[in-house]
């Protein structure tokens, strides 16, 4: 890639190039430079990765290091499910086989794209929910309202959420999650 890169700058300096094909030739070489800064910055990650792939313990979240090992390893979407219960949120539904784990999953994009679905059973039981609440140290009063949607009758029900922005970058292949927003935030940029 360094030696297309330096073909490619050539051939912008050369005498006679035309202005169209200097401005051309500019827009390809900020493409390849990002490329390859990309590039040696996954190079340069891997040993990191290997590192924490070596010393994850059951029962650990995974970090956005961790998930981006797991979809390298895939060329296709990949779930992950049934995270370990006491990493994750009081309301997810404990797992009947094995209380360790919760009834969730998470959809992990290839190509280092990260979580694009998160989502789980919701806990159903109210006597499970404040059991839960209890062992998390949390208070109920800021959750009266949910738990009243349990006290006052309920179904067994799940939910997700799409990380849209998230999803359209790994779909149209593009390199920052900026360029799925309409209105992103960035440097120097005041207006739509």
């Amino acid at each position: 890639m360094k030696k297309l890169i330096a073909d490619k700058d050539a051939e912008r300096v050369a005498p006679g190039t035309k202005k169209w094909k200097v401005d051309k030739l500019v827009q390809e070489l900020a493409d390849l430079r990002e490329e390859l800064a990309d590039r040696e910055e996954q190079l340069a990650n891997i040993p990191k990765h290997m590192e924490l792939a070596a010393n994850f313990e059951w029962g650990g979240d995974l970090g956005g290091s961790d998930e981006t090992i797991i979809a390298r390893l895939h060329d296709k979407p990949t779930f992950v499910t049934h995270y370990p219960r006491d990493c994750k949120a009081f309301y997810m539904k404990r797992n009947e086989q094995d209380h360790r784990v919760v009834n969730n999953l998470d959809l992990l994009a290839p190509e280092g794209y990260g979580e694009i679905i998160g989502g789980s059973q919701r806990e159903d039981s109210l006597e499970v929910l404040l059991e839960r609440m209890k062992e998390e140290k949390l208070a109920t009063e800021p959750y009266e309202w949910y738990l009243d949607l349990r006290r006052y009758g309920t179904v067994p029900h799940g939910g997700f959420g799409l990380g849209v922005e998230r999803t359209v970058a790994w779909l149209c292949g593009l390199k920052h999650i900026r360029e799925t927003i309409p209105y992103a935030r960035m440097m120097g940029k005041m207006y739509p």
